[in-house]
C-alpha cells in the first residue's frame, strides 16, 4: 500500500503529468487532494494498472477527493515553451485550480517550480511511493486518453486511439505518409533520421 502524507501539512497535494514523450496531444496534469482517512489497495503509478482498472480508480478518486483538477496544455505551447517548462506549467495550473488551496504540494519526478509560495517536495518515482501522486498519474493518464482518442476520430490515419499519440512505429510511418497536423509537436524529432519529413 502506498503512503499517504510526506509532510506533515494536512493539506498535501499531489501532482503528475502523462503524455511527455508523445510526438502529438497535449501534456495532461492532474493535481489531486485526498481525505486524511483515504486508503486504497489499489491505487498506483497508473503504468502499473491495467486501462480498465484506471477507468475504475478514476471514478474512486474523483468520488472521494477533496479537491482535483486536470489540464492540458497543448503543442503550440508545448514548442513554445519546451516539453519540461510545459509539464511543470500544466502541474501549476492544476494545483492553482484546487479548492481549498493546499499547503504542502509533492510533485512526481525531479524537476518543478514554486507556485503560490507553497512549500514542495520533488520526489523520484512518486507515483508509485504517495497515495496522492499515485491519484494523480490515474486523472492524467486517463484524461489525456480521452482526449486522444476524441482528436482520433479527426485523424484516424494515426491511430491514436491506440497509439495515444507516441512514437510507434505505425505512428511514424502515418506521419512519414500524411504529414503533420496541428496536435503535432513541431518541436519533437518526429521522425528518425532515416525517414526524412518534407515540411
Amino acid at each position: 500500500m502506498l503512503l499517504k502524507n510526506y509532510s506533515p501539512y494536512q493539506l498535501e497535494c499531489g501532482t503528475d503529468e502523462a503524455g511527455r514523450g508523445c510526438l502529438a496531444g497535449p501534456v495532461t496534469a492532474a493535481a489531486v487532494l485526498l481525505p486524511a482517512d483515504f486508503e486504497s489497495d489499489f491505487i498506483n503509478d497508473s503504468k502499473q494498472i491495467t486501462e480498465r482498472m484506471r477507468q475504475q480508480l478514476k471514478l474512486v478518486i474523483e468520488e472521494f477527493a477533496v479537491s482535483f483538477s486536470v489540464t492540458h496544455l497543448d503543442p503550440l505551447i508545448i514548442d513554445e515553451i519546451n516539453i519540461l517548462n510545459a509539464s511543470i506549467r500544466a502541474m501549476q495550473e492544476s494545483i492553482v485550480k484546487l479548492n481549498p488551496t493546499p499547503e504542502y504540494i509533492i510533485v512526481d519526478g525531479n524537476r518543478f517550480k514554486p507556485i503560490l509560495n507553497i512549500p514542495h517536495a520533488c520526489i523520484i518515482k512518486g507515483d508509485s511511493k504517495y497515495l496522492s501522486i499515485a491519484a494523480a498519474s490515474i486523472l492524467a493518464k486517463t484524461y489525456r486518453d480521452a482526449y486522444m482518442e476524441r482528436i482520433h476520430e479527426e485523424y484516424p490515419m494515426y491511430n491514436w486511439k491506440q497509439n495515444k499519440g507516441y512514437p510507434t512505429k505505425e505512428h511514424r510511418e502515418a506521419i512519414k505518409k500524411y504529414g503533420v497536423t496541428k496536435y503535432h509537436r513541431l518541436s519533437f524529432k518526429l521522425l528518425p533520421d532515416q525517414m526524412k519529413l518534407d515540411l
